[in-house]
């Protein structure tokens, strides 16, 4: 079965990777916007993702596993709400800004550059390795 690579955005003062390395792992919660949802169900145990921190960073600022398949939130009574659990891999050694990646062309149709308010979105393999290129 192929591996995934996706994108989640947090709000670094709400959440941030430095909480996920310290909790070890986290239900991530709280989407709601329904294409957002989209992503999130198609999430499986083993994808990679990438942490972005929105808000004043705008920088992608380290890489987790999804460790568990997409499951109802078990604080909401609505099926459609799903979480996955996340684990840490590691930090970058060097974030990668938005800025740079709105200023690479290779990045044109990113949905990051595209559809910037989306929290969880899918990076292609071809994304991902140029992403961790540029965070050497």
């Amino acid at each position: 079965m192929a591996k995934n690579y996706w994108l989640l955005k947090t709000e670094s003062s709400t959440y941030s990777f430095d909480d996920l390395l310290r909790e070890g792992k986290a239900v991530w919660d709280g989407i709601s916007a329904p294409a957002a949802l989209i992503h999130l169900r198609a999430m499986r145990k083993s994808d990679e993702a990438m942490i972005y921190h929105s808000g004043d960073e705008k920088a992608i600022v380290g890489t987790a596993r999804i460790v568990s398949d997409p499951y109802p939130d078990p604080k909401l009574d609505d099926p459609k709400r799903v979480v996955v659990e996340v684990a840490p891999v590691k930090r970058l050694a060097k974030p990668i800004p938005l800025s740079a990646i709105k200023a690479d062309k290779r990045f044109a149709s990113f949905p990051l550059v595209r559809i910037s308010r989306l929290s969880t979105m899918p990076v292609t393999a071809t994304e991902w390795s140029t992403l961790m290129g540029m965070a050497r």
